[in-house]
C-alpha cells in the first residue's frame, strides 16, 4: 500500500471542504424570503366651487373624500361628501352623505359584502336617511384596465323624510364600472336601485358618472354628475336632483 502523502492529504481536505458547502449550516438558519409590504390606503379628496355675479349671484361648493384598502382576500371602501349652496342669500344646496363597504372574496371575483349609507339633504327635505346592506356580488370584468362589478342583497332603510319618521325592508341592486383610459385619465360609472320591498313603486335610484385626469402624481382635475331619482319625494319636492361638478382632487 502506497503512503498517505501530503498532496493525497490536501486532495481530501479539499474534496471533504466541497461536500460541506453542499449543504447549509444547521447554526444558520435559511434566508427568508422578503416580506410583501402591508397594504396601504389609496385616498382622494376633491374639492369644487362655483361662484357668479351679476345678473345672478350664486355659490356652490362640494367637497368629497374616497378611500380604500384591498390585502388577500379583504376590499374595504369608505367615502363622504358635502355640498353647499346659496342663490340670492337663500340657501338652495345643502346636503351631506357618506358610505362604507367591506368585500369579502371567496374567489377571484366572487364576493360577499356588508354596505351602510347616510344622507342628509335639508333641500329634499331629506332629514336623515341611513340604510343598511348585506349581499353577494360579482366581478364580470376585473383587469388593471377594466373593472365591472354588480352585487345585490337584502337591506333596511331608517329614514325621516317631509317630518316622517319611517323604517323598512329594502332590496338592494348596484353596479359600478371603472375604465382606464390611459396612464393619466380614468372614467368610472355607478348605479343603484332601491326598492321598497312591500311595494317597489316606491324606490329611490342614484346615478354617478365622472372622469378624471391626472397633472401631476398627486394633483389632478375631475368632472363629474350625481343624478337622486326619488320616486315618492317630500311633498312639494321634486322626484329629481341632478348635480354638475367640476373640481381639483388630490391623492394620498
Amino acid at each position: 500500500m502506497q503512503p498517505f502523502s501530503f498532496g493525497h492529504r490536501v486532495r481530501a481536505v479539499s474534496f471533504a471542504a466541497a461536500i460541506l458547502c453542499l449543504f447549509p449550516s444547521r447554526g444558520r438558519a435559511a434566508e427568508a424570503p422578503p416580506e410583501e409590504p402591508p397594504p396601504q390606503w389609496k385616498t382622494t379628496a376633491a374639492l369644487g366651487i362655483t361662484l357668479t355675479r351679476g345678473n345672478s349671484e350664486t355659490v356652490l361648493g362640494t367637497a368629497n373624500v374616497t378611500s380604500e384598502k384591498k390585502w388577500a382576500l379583504n376590499e374595504i371602501g369608505l367615502g363622504a361628501s358635502a355640498t353647499y349652496g346659496k342663490n340670492h342669500g337663500l340657501k338652495n344646496a345643502e346636503n351631506f352623505a357618506g358610505f362604507g363597504q367591506y368585500n369579502r372574496l371567496v374567489s377571484e371575483r366572487t364576493f360577499f359584502y356588508g354596505n351602510a349609507e347616510a344622507l342628509h339633504d335639508s333641500i329634499a327635505d331629506v332629514e336623515y336617511r341611513v340604510s343598511l346592506s348585506p349581499g353577494a356580488g360579482y366581478y364580470f370584468l376585473k383587469s388593471d384596465r377594466h373593472k365591472l362589478r354588480a352585487q345585490i342583497g337584502p337591506g333596511y332603510v331608517f329614514e325621516s323624510i317631509g317630518g316622517t319618521s319611517l323604517s323598512y325592508a329594502t332590496l338592494r341592486a348596484a353596479e359600478r364600472y371603472e375604465l382606464k383610459i390611459n396612464e393619466r385619465a380614468r372614467f368610472w360609472q355607478s348605479l343603484d336601485f332601491s326598492p321598497r320591498v312591500e311595494d317597489f313603486a316606491d324606490y329611490v335610484m342614484n346615478l354617478e358618472l365622472g372622469v378624471a385626469t391626472d397633472i401631476t402624481k398627486s394633483l389632478g382635475l375631475r368632472l363629474f354628475a350625481q343624478d337622486t331619482y326619488r320616486s315618492r319625494p317630500a311633498r312639494g319636492r321634486d322626484n329629481n336632483d341632478l348635480k354638475l361638478v367640476a373640481g381639483v382632487e388630490y391623492k394620498f
